[in-house]
């Protein structure tokens, strides 16, 4: 039996971006109308790389700066999730420069809840992995106060996006992705786990 079943549900790539480098307290993302990725993820991101150092959302696995596998090649945000968000802000949009996507989607509901090791994979079959959730943390904020956006509509971010991020993912089939491609969502073939409301 296979792990992953294919769905009929699919997503329109509507943004391609890439965080050339982390040196600014704001996130600085370049804009791309096609994405080459290789197994580290795209080159001129910098958080392409096979490995890299891990960070504060797994410190309680690792010790800051031990050298991991890296899981977090890409940033994937949901277009829907990006309008509510930006709706609960009093905003009429939020830039996908702000948040350091890689990609945006359109298409797919509650993406952000999509299950891990969930697959996005386009015709050619280039394919992406779905680590996990991606939470939001204080950059965007800041990128969006040197934009311009209002101080107080900026700091109500990282509530606002909370649950609604998007995904972080790693590529498992080098490819080409293009502004307009679709991609295809495929899941574990799994139960939901129970462990936890059993008190495992």
């Amino acid at each position: 039996m296979p792990s992953l079943m294919p769905t009929e549900i699919t997503a329109t790539i509507t943004w391609l971006g890439a965080v050339p480098h982390r040196d600014a307290p704001q996130i600085v993302t370049d804009r791309l109308t096609e994405m080459a990725l290789g197994y580290g993820g795209f080159a001129g991101d910098c958080h392409s790389g096979l490995t890299r150092p891990s960070c504060s959302r797994v410190t309680a696995q690792h010790c800051k700066g031990t050298e991991i596998a890296n899981v977090r090649q890409l940033s994937i945000a949901s277009a829907e999730e990006m309008a509510a968000i930006a709706a609960d802000l009093g905003l009429d949009a939020l830039d996908p420069q702000w948040l350091g996507a890689s990609l945006v989607v359109q298409g797919i509901a509650d993406f952000s809840h999509v299950p891990p090791s969930s697959r996005l994979q386009a015709g050619d079959g280039t394919t992406l992995v779905i680590d996990m959730q991606n939470g939001p943390c204080q950059f965007p904020a800041m990128t969006m106060a040197a934009a311009g956006v209002a101080e107080a509509a900026a700091k109500r971010f990282k509530p606002a996006a909370e649950g609604r991020r998007g995904v972080t993912a790693w590529v498992e089939r080098p490819g080409r992705l293009r502004l307009g491609d679709t991609l295809r969502l495929h899941v574990p073939g799994q139960r939901a786990w129970r462990g936890a409301a059993a008190g495992s």
